[in-house]
């Protein structure tokens, strides 16, 4: 296909390893050069200005349809829109018609090999029902990206266990830190014992925000030192964990380490304390990727996915960006599934990802 061919190079341009350290390594100097990162370092003079909503507020949330729909604007302006457009100017399915559809998805970061097998599929579902007018598209393709993504909706591993040890990794700046606070707001309100455990003791600041957000949330935090032995914090929470009955141990990690080889063995020695402590954990591996970042969360992903074994991602900022087809690219290029989306900037903004709900608001008129 045309299309395809004009973007052989940057498939494969996205593909190498060479180039993906370098991304990782390029954002990590951004960060370092701009510290504090807008959306997860705050300072504490802007972390006190966050409240704790109350229950009796829960009552005027908006429904995960609504909050789905309200938060995929922009990508619905940067996907269906367009998609319309096309419709209305292009009434027959012909080859322009597929160019034009892959280039926008491509456009929209869902990548180009999701791109390309989405409409591929697409057409096919046409060629069999017969339709040749393109203003029975949409429904088809809403259909095929449900059906992408049905396969990996794989809600939270959190039950069943005594106690449910999830490790958070991921970049600085990625919203990690957040990420970590809303899911503990959350089971704490789900009438679970939660204690945060702060490995990321490369950096003060790191420790420090933890500790605020453990402070608003309510809930425990073990930590030590700055420049302390992660796997002893680690080995400390676990312990503290048991000995105090938490249905839940978050576990935070560096997100700063400049090379695979020093992930790895971080990430390693990490997992080994917590297999070693627990059988069967880490219960939950949980990759936090911004998704304003675009395809080069692929790019660290891949990375982590080597290092950590994830099991699932947390993506942010989904409220933030019209990049959110890269929710595709990562079922279809990386089969992980995203079990946790940020729609928002409340402690009730981290929500359980829902493939159909997410077709039918990106979709919806």
């Amino acid at each position: 296909m045309a299309l395809f061919d004009r973007f052989r190079s940057k498939k494969q341009n996205q593909d190498s390893t060479e180039e993906m350290e370098n991304n990782i390594k390029q954002e990590e100097e951004q960060v370092a050069e701009a510290e504090p990162v807008p959306g997860e370092d705050l300072p504490p003079t802007e972390i006190e200005e966050t409240e704790v909503p109350e229950v009796e507020k829960k009552k005027d949330r908006p429904g995960l349809f609504a909050k789905f729909k309200q938060s995929l604007s922009k990508t619905r302006s940067n996907i269906s829109d367009k998609i319309t457009t096309l419709v209305k100017s292009n009434k027959k399915l012909d080859e322009d018609f597929w160019e034009e559809l892959e280039e926008i998805l491509i456009e929209a970061d869902v990548g180009v090999n999701t791109s390309v097998e989405l409409v591929s599929r697409v057409r096919e579902s046409a060629r069999k029902k017969k339709i040749d007018d393109s203003s029975e598209v949409m429904a088809l393709i809403k259909e095929e990206v449900k059906y992408l993504l049905e396969f990996h909706d794989i809600p939270l591993n959190i039950n069943g266990q005594e106690l449910i040890v999830i490790l958070v990794v991921g970049v600085n700046g990625a919203g990690k830190t957040t990420s970590i606070a809303k899911m503990a707001y959350r089971f704490k309100n789900e009438n679970k014992k939660v204690i945060l455990a702060a490995a990321d003791t490369f950096r003060a600041a790191a420790i420090d925000q933890l500790q605020i957000w453990a402070d608003r949330v309510g809930v425990e935090i073990i930590k030590h030192q700055e420049g302390s032995d992660p796997g002893a914090v680690v080995y400390d929470a676990m312990n503290a964990a048991r000995a105090r009955k938490a249905d839940i141990l978050i576990i935070d990690t560096a997100g700063r380490l400049h090379n695979k080889a020093n992930l790895m063995k971080e990430i390693g020695k990490v997992r080994k304390i917590i297999e070693r402590e627990t059988p069967g954990a880490p219960h939950e591996v949980l990759l936090v990727l911004d998704a304003t970042t675009g395809q080069n969360a692929i790019s660290q992903a891949r990375i982590f996915e080597e290092a950590t074994g994830v099991s699932g991602i947390i993506l942010t900022k989904l409220d933030g960006t019209a990049k959110g087809g890269i929710v595709l690219a990562i079922a279809q290029e990386l089969k992980l599934p995203v079990k946790l989306v940020g729609l928002g900037e409340s402690l009730e903004d981290l929500r359980d990802f829902s493939a159909e709900i997410f077709a039918a608001a990106l979709f919806d008129e």
